[in-house]
């Protein structure tokens, strides 16, 4: 579904990634760990076409992206979830979601399979995103990139600042969505608890590849 081939990126003249690779299939979950720093999020950013690869390639879906606009790969199927989930706090949730609907060739997300996902948000549609927790906004920053009917979606930092439960409810989340046949490739600093619901792992250092293999290989190596 994505395949990412030896990309340099830089933010200005500082280079954050060095000739890195990495392939997430069709109805895979991958994580991607490291340090703060490490580059993942600017791997996410130049998938997205928002921090553009100088050098290598980056395909989704079988066409190359690497220099397609950001709004054109949102509309191929790529979704994203940042990690400060930009939701806009003066309206509602409902509008908030409706705000993220668009037609791609993958299933088109309804709100009642966005319910069936997180139950509690059934009963948030007319509330204003500023009155509601963190837990509450991840659960719609989610939802609403589903919406977009993608077919890879990007978390950022999904379990950052949510309580223990809230963090195993986004787990299972992204446990769900892969046994709906999505394709989930999710940067996360809470290694543990990620590499139990992901198919593989890559690790950044420095911009750099320096480890991938299955999750459960990195899971069991103290």
């Amino acid at each position: 579904m994505l395949s990412v081939n030896a990309i340099d990126a830089f933010y200005g003249e500082t280079q954050a990634l060095f000739d890195a690779s990495i392939e997430v299939g069709s109805g895979e979950s991958v994580a991607l760990l490291g340090a703060n720093g490490a580059g993942k999020t600017t791997m996410l950013r130049s998938i997205l076409g928002l921090t553009p690869a100088r050098s290598g390639t980056i395909s989704f879906d079988g066409k190359d992206i690497t220099r397609t606009p950001t709004h054109e790969i949102a509309r191929a199927g790529i979704g994203w979830v940042p990690d400060d989930r930009r939701i806009f706090p003066t309206l509602k949730v409902k509008t908030n979601l409706s705000l993220g609907k668009k037609k791609t060739r993958f299933r088109a997300w309804t709100e009642s399979d966005c319910f069936a996902l997180f139950s509690a948000l059934e009963y948030l549609l007319d509330r204003d995103c500023e009155n509601l927790s963190g837990g509450e906004m991840q659960m719609v920053a989610i939802s609403r990139a589903l919406m977009g009917g993608p077919g890879l979606i990007l978390l950022d930092e999904p379990s950052q600042g949510l309580a223990p439960k809230l963090v195993q409810d986004v787990l299972n989340a992204i446990e769900r969505l892969k046994a709906e046949g999505m394709s989930v490739l999710v940067v996360e600093q809470n290694a543990l608890s990620v590499l139990a619901v992901t198919d593989r792992v890559y690790v950044l250092d420095k911009g750099q590849i320096v480890f991938s293999g299955p999750s459960k290989q990195l899971l069991d190596d103290a």
